[in-house]
């Protein structure tokens, strides 16, 4: 395989693979932000909500992938559910 940038130098900033990450987290996060407003009022389920036990589960892995594009964006909300440490 050749490498063609081998005598070039590497450019200081966000590269084009930086910027695919971003978007993709971003889309990521709305499309968990879609699934939990549940535009299409429990027509569209991934598991239905009436399976005993498990059928919660889609909603809270969309609460969290939703938490973590959050966090990856510099907007951490999990300080919320943390108990407050002494000398804060």
């Amino acid at each position: 395989m050749l490498n063609f940038c081998k005598g070039k130098k590497k450019r200081k900033g966000m590269g084009m693979g930086m910027g695919m990450k971003k978007v993709g987290i971003f889309l990521l996060g709305l499309l968990a932000l879609i699934y939990l407003l549940n535009p299409t009022a429990g027509i569209f389920e991934i598991i239905p909500d009436n399976l005993p036990l498990v059928g919660n589960l889609d909603e809270a892995a969309a609460a969290t992938l939703l938490l973590m594009c959050l966090r990856y964006f510099g907007l951490d909300l999990t300080e919320f559910f943390s108990p407050d440490k002494p000398g804060r």
